[in-house]
């Protein structure tokens, strides 16, 4: 049932105020009036005329005696004082006595009235009350306004917080259609339903004017259980996680109550945080249908390959995203989702799957004692031996088809970067074999110490740091601590 259905039928009259007392109805009136009366007429004749009898006036407030006066217009006075202080502060109010306030007359051989305790007594119960219109969550007052039409004002305005006025009106007439509701188009929306997780009626009452409510005051409470925003001011020291906790809210929610707020803010001190803490007094439910052609991500299948070296990837089939025309089922509470299901999905292309092959096989990290040529193609420009007056350790290989450096045999990286001694970036594999091999005057890198490599594997490019005069790679090879000629081990 639409929350409108649930309005009680309340007559919009003009309101008024009310002049009441906050007690209960009077109890046995008219017997009291009775036995006064008896007791009047009785002394009357006892008397016999022989004095003045003196009448005076008992003051009740629903079941509660006040006090006595020696003249009700004493009370009446205070009555008309009451209006006029009402009338001037609640100018939009029609001020109007209520029937709570009681005198029973009695003549008596001796006045018993005390008019001042009456007429303080009077004006501490007396209070000013308007007409107003409550409205009830769950059988429990929860605000009040003017009259039934503020009250279906609010409703309105709570509808126009979480759709539009387009939504509402075409949901509206979506319910009096008798046909089938027409597929929706791309990127289109369609509110299908709304209702409250809670009862909600109305009830005419009356209640102090302080408490009447505009819509919009009325909307905010209803929304946040509060009118007021608690603020903090940032101190030395604080941090956005901190501030939160201390106010019962989390990070999130602490950015979404101050605009402009991020996660990596500075807080700055004397900065004013708002920290209210929301408690909704009504929930809003928004259901909608929306139809939307979406990309569907291609899925990811890793094949395991005994015949590559663990570590190494080939790409067999790249992944292609698919599309497809989604219509979903959106519900949204108070502005936020609380769910989404696909009511159908219209296929447009079918995703394609990415494979990849993933080595499994294990590097070996002993050498078989046989070397590759470390270079792609290029020739030795110098050999081992004297050289300018000193000794050359290894041979030099310039002028490669490729820059790429690979690894002479299986091994272990033992370091690898620069390490200011004229070599540059290089390169030291053991190959667990006694043999040990150096690669110098390197680019970059590709490896990293404690790295295994097998037989043939990229460990850098060819460059031209330390002290190197042009680009080249200088190769070193040593069996057992001790350095050998390349050229016995290698072959282009």
């Amino acid at each position: 049932m639409n929350w409108r259905q649930k309005l009680s039928n309340v007559s919009s009259n003009f309101p008024k105020l009310n002049i009441n007392l906050s007690t209960n109805l009077i109890k046995k009136a008219a017997i009291t009036a009775l036995v006064v009366s008896a007791f009047s007429i009785h002394s009357v004749s006892a008397n016999d005329d022989k004095s003045e009898l003196d009448k005076v006036y008992h003051v009740y407030i629903k079941d509660q005696y006040i006090g006595t006066v020696s003249d009700k217009s004493i009370i009446e006075k205070i009555i008309d004082e009451k209006e006029k202080i009402g009338e001037n502060e609640f100018s939009n109010y029609k001020i109007e006595v209520g029937d709570d306030l009681k005198f029973i007359p009695e003549q008596v051989f001796q006045s018993t009235a005390n008019d001042d305790a009456a007429v303080q007594k009077v004006r501490s119960q007396l209070d000013v009350e308007a007409d107003a219109t409550a409205i009830s969550i769950d059988g429990k007052p929860a605000v009040y306004v003017k009259d039934h039409d503020a009250a279906e004002q609010v409703m309105k305005k709570l509808e126009l917080s979480y759709a539009t006025q387009d939504e509402l009106d075409q949901y509206e007439a979506n319910k009096d259609s008798i046909d089938s509701l027409p597929p929706l188009k791309d990127d289109e929306t369609r509110l299908v339903d709304m209702s409250l997780k809670e009862h909600i009626s109305t009830d005419e009452t009356s209640v102090e004017p302080g408490k009447i409510l505009t819509a919009d005051e009325a909307v905010k409470y209803l929304q946040k259980g509060t009118l007021e925003e608690k603020k903090y001011k940032v101190e030395e020291g604080d941090v956005l996680g901190g501030i939160a906790s201390a106010h019962n809210l989390t990070s999130d929610q602490l950015i979404n109550l101050n605009p402009g707020l991020k996660e990596d803010s500075v807080l700055h001190i004397g900065e004013e945080l708002n920290v209210t803490v929301h408690e909704p007094l009504l929930h809003v439910i928004m259901k909608r249908e929306v139809h939307k052609v979406e990309s569907v991500p291609f899925e990811k299948e890793v094949v395991e390959d005994d015949s590559m070296y663990k570590g190494d990837t080939k790409v067999i089939q790249e992944g292609e995203d698919g599309k497809s025309a989604f219509t979903y089922t959106i519900a949204e509470e108070n502005g936020r989702r609380i769910m989404k299901d696909v009511k159908d999905e219209k296929v447009m292309k079918k995703p394609v799957k990415y494979i990849v092959h993933k080595g499994t096989k294990v590097v070996p990290s002993r050498g078989t004692g046989k070397f590759a040529w470390p270079a792609v193609g290029g020739y030795i420009s110098s050999k081992m031996g004297m050289r300018w007056g000193k000794m050359h350790k290894g041979i030099d290989i310039a002028r490669p088809s490729d820059r790429t450096i690979k690894a002479a045999d299986n091994g272990v990286v033992v370091s690898a970067g620069n390490s200011h001694d004229g070599y540059g970036n290089k390169v030291v594999i053991n190959h667990k074999n006694g043999y040990q091999t150096l690669y110098a005057h390197m680019n970059s890198l590709s490896v990293s110490s404690g790295e295994t490599v097998p037989k043939g594997t990229k460990i850098g490019v060819m460059g031209q740091t330390g002290d190197a005069t042009g680009v080249h790679l200088h190769f070193e090879v040593r069996h057992n601590g001790k350095l050998i000629d390349p050229l016995t081990k290698i072959h282009k």
